[in-house]
């Protein structure tokens, strides 16, 4: 089961109550905290290095940013929730991405082996975002590399990782993915699952309308995390120009996010009784994924596109992920947990078709022996991660990088390339 929160009282009105609903959304803030919130670690270990440098040897891509391309999730190829090796692609070591394969260069960050970096075809990749990250390096308990040039005891903020490394790498290409968690990405989850969870279907209590939720959405925030990804963007160009990189040696592609979840329409377990989080794990009442959808995803990623339009350099690229995952999106009709579709395993023929793209958010069934992090949550898992590898190789382009949005290749129906990843168009 996805979750075992205690159910609501069905004949309580939405605001009654409150020191109940207090107490659950305690329970999966503590849950949900895990995906910004990590153990704290020490300085990231520098990538080794080599006799290159800009414009001189073998091509190399980075990627920065988010949990949306550090490869949160990757570990899972779809969902079961009757038995997880069912989806079990990459095993307990799939987020270990040290020089010898043995852990983790900062705790959490969840770098997966199935991560978008590496495109590969004679083009090396680093990986250097971190789950939980946003704009600026945070410190104190946990640390989460920004994408600045923070250097301390805890360790070195992205920018400055990639300075370093493109120093003695040629670097072509740098791929951005930030701003979700300046928006309070895990907050305004935490909120609609509470809501779903905690209000009876004649009453429903949207989180949509929340003010912890609309505070993210003001026009006024909006302007603030703009700037500051455009800060964060500057802060990439400042790194390579430091590297000894001109312009017209690299290239930056800013990345926005894919919709994790279908319109309410779409979603294949009805609103009444909670299957949709204890079968699914997608706690939203439609309205909410309606908004989701409407609102929240286009305001996050218009965001990150003014941002992109306002450094105003000649060598920034765009790749829209908005539509990537359309028809494979957690809980859309069409595909289904692995026991709904009669699949044994993730690498049954047709899996990658009729499987999710989207891992399930999960809460308290993720404390113990689980091999499920709560951070996973509502991340693209190990199909979603190599389809947009597929697409970022065709924004690569071959060398000469180029703008364009993802959508499921062949109508719809994914077919798997000989590398194994999902047939993605680039429009």
């Amino acid at each position: 089961m996805t979750t075992h929160l205690p159910s609501p009282d069905r004949s309580s009105h939405r605001n009654r109550h409150p020191s109940a609903r207090r107490a659950l959304g305690l329970l999966v803030s503590t849950c949900l905290a895990a995906a910004t919130a990590v153990a704290a670690a020490g300085p990231a270990a520098a990538a080794p290095l080599t006799a290159d440098g800009p414009g001189v040897g073998t091509p190399w891509v980075v990627t920065l940013g988010d949990s949306y391309i550090s490869g949160e999730a990757g570990r899972w190829a779809g969902s079961s929730n009757s038995d997880s090796d069912r989806a079990d692609a990459l095993g307990p070591t799939a987020y270990y991405d040290n020089a010898g394969g043995t852990g983790e260069t900062i705790a959490r960050c969840h770098r997966a082996s199935s991560a978008e970096a590496h495109i590969g075809g004679g083009v090396n990749g680093l990986n250097l975002a971190c789950s939980g990250a946003t704009t600026a390096t945070s410190t104190g308990t946990y640390f989460k590399p920004g994408i600045d040039f923070y250097e301390g005891s805890a360790g070195k903020g992205q920018a400055r990782m990639l300075q370093e490394a493109a120093a003695t790498r040629n670097v072509r290409m740098v791929v951005v993915s930030i701003g979700g968690n300046d928006f309070q990405f895990a907050s305004v989850v935490q909120s609609c699952v509470v809501n779903f969870l905690t209000s009876p279907t004649w009453w429903k209590n949207y989180c949509h309308d929340d003010s912890s939720v609309t505070a993210s959405f003001t026009a006024s925030n909006v302007a603030t995390i703009r700037a500051r990804v455009a800060g964060a963007l500057r802060n990439v160009a400042t790194a390579m120009s430091n590297a000894g990189y001109s312009t017209g040696q690299w290239t930056l592609v800013v990345q926005t996010y894919p919709s994790p979840v279908p319109n309410g329409s779409g979603i294949r377990y009805s609103e009444s009784g909670y299957t949709r989080q204890s079968t699914g794990g997608c706690g939203l009442w439609n309205q909410d994924a309606d908004w989701a959808n409407s609102t929240a995803l286009p305001t996050i990623n218009g965001a990150l596109l003014g941002a992109a339009s306002d450094v105003g350099l000649p060598n920034v690229r765009t790749l829209d992920m908005t539509h990537a995952f359309d028809g494979k999106r957690l809980c859309e009709t069409g595909v289904g947990l692995y026991e709904e579709v009669g699949l044994p395993s993730w690498q049954s023929p047709g899996a990658v078709d009729r499987t999710e793209w989207v891992n399930q958010i999960r809460t308290v069934s993720t404390i113990g022996d689980s091999p499920y992090y709560v951070q996973e949550s509502l991340h693209p898992s190990y199909w979603g991660q190599l389809a947009m590898r597929n697409c970022l190789r065709q924004v690569w382009n071959a060398g000469n990088p180029r703008s364009g949005s993802c959508t499921v290749g062949n109508l719809g129906t994914a077919k798997l390339s000989p590398t194994g990843e999902p047939v993605m168009s680039l429009r």
